[in-house]
């Protein structure tokens, strides 16, 4: 396993990186205030083809690899995580999903106008009493003819109110949702403009308040049989699939939560004098420096090993979990070590460090809680847990087939 990036990864940090000081950076303090989506940014990620940087180019996509979406993501949220939660749910929840297990019609249909932004996309899985027990879904879906009838709600949606296309998860098997068997479950691809679809946004959120979240409502909504995902029976392995593609880019995104703390605290650090020193001389400061330091460096460590796995076309439920979680726990405790640096500062939003600590509390929940990974990755150690083979693995990286144009 070679951890050092190519010229090719260095060019996205740059690239990313100077679209998000640019394009976000002078305007999120105010979107933040003012709990509001910025539509063009999403829009701008796309015309960056940023939105399909790991998508192969026969599918409108980069073909780059799955370590620059990585990168990518970590850029993005060292700015603000907004901009990450978008490329979460739409690449990494819906886009890849359909790379393993769409159909070539659907993949033509769907993911070519995903990967350049000219359609949006998202994921819905989550319930109103319905996170972590993926069977406590109640969303149903019963055959009619050539069609399917869709009826339930899905709630914490990212992008609900944005997105053209939407990733569903519903119970097809009405005796197997009595006994709570995953494999009476399917994956459906529903487009906004399907009759008996609707979507609302929630309010008040702690964080990531220039983010759109919201709700989507399913009265007798009419699919096509032809965007069933997968095989019908599969939905539960598409969700969970789908959630090794998001949770990876939720690790990659703390890691630029816990630069953005870094580079904010060691600035104020310099800067800020007491007892006629600046306050990075204080050893309890220094210490929380030196551990922002550690997390950082293993974290990114933890997300290229995840990527390095898709790049091989591997497995990597358990490396992707651990790096969820090792990265969110590590980025909400980095967030807060920076408030404590900047005092009484750091309680303003006048200092960016005040968003971060709220925006890195959602991601120690969604995707996955703390405690849902720490059971994986006991269940792992233990023996407990064994991933079984998946009929359609995500596809290993290859540069020159991801290059091609057809």
């Amino acid at each position: 396993m070679d951890l050092g990036l190519t010229e090719e990864h260095q060019m996205v940090r740059k690239m990313v990186r100077e679209f998000a000081e640019k394009e976000i950076a002078p305007k999120i303090k105010e979107l933040d205030r003012k709990h509001e989506y910025d539509r063009a940014i999403l829009s701008k990620l796309g015309q960056q083809g940023i939105l399909g940087i790991c998508i192969p180019v026969r599918y409108g996509g980069a073909g780059m690899d799955y370590i620059s979406l990585a990168i990518a993501c970590e850029e993005l949220e060292r700015i603000d995580t907004s901009a990450r939660v978008a490329m979460s749910v739409h690449v990494g929840l819906n886009s890849l999903s359909l790379l393993q297990w769409a159909t070539e019609e659907q993949r033509l249909k769907y993911l070519v106008p995903q990967a350049s932004g000219q359609k949006i996309a998202t994921y819905g899985l989550t319930e109103p009493n319905a996170g972590s027990d993926v069977a406590g879904i109640q969303t149903t879906a019963r055959k009619e003819g050539d069609h399917w009838i869709l009826n339930g709600e899905k709630m914490w949606i990212s992008l609900a109110d944005v997105a053209d296309n939407f990733l569903l998860i519903a119970w097809s098997d009405m005796e197997k949702k009595r006994k709570r068997d995953h494999s009476g479950m399917s994956a459906f691809i529903v487009e906004r403009g399907f009759s008996g679809i609707t979507t609302g946004s929630i309010h008040g959120k702690l964080g990531v308040r220039a983010g759109n979240t919201g709700s989507i409502t399913l009265t007798e909504c009419i699919v096509p049989e032809a965007n069933l995902l997968g095989q019908e029976g599969e939905g539960f392995k598409i969700a969970m699939s789908a959630l090794d593609g998001g949770r990876y880019t939720v690790a990659a995104g703390a890691v630029g939560l816990i630069q953005a703390s870094l580079d904010a605290s060691v600035r104020y650090a310099n800067d800020r004098q007491s007892f006629g020193v600046a306050i990075g001389k204080h050893q309890l400061v220094q210490q929380m420096i030196a551990k922002m330091v550690a997390r950082l460096d293993a974290g990114r460590l933890l997300v290229y090993q995840a990527g390095w796995l898709k790049n091989e076309g591997r497995r990597n439920t358990r490396e992707t979990g651990l790096a969820k979680w090792v990265n969110c726990d590590a980025a909400f405790e980095s967030a807060n070590d920076a408030v404590e640096i900047h005092g009484a500062y750091g309680y303003s939003d006048e200092y960016d460090v005040e968003r971060y600590l709220r925006n890195s509390r959602g991601a120690v929940i969604y995707e996955g809680s703390r405690e849902i990974h720490q059971l994986m990755q006991a269940s792992y150690a233990l023996g407990y847990r064994q991933d079984k083979p998946l009929r359609c693995e995500l596809p290993k990286y290859d540069p020159v087939e991801w290059q091609k144009e057809s």
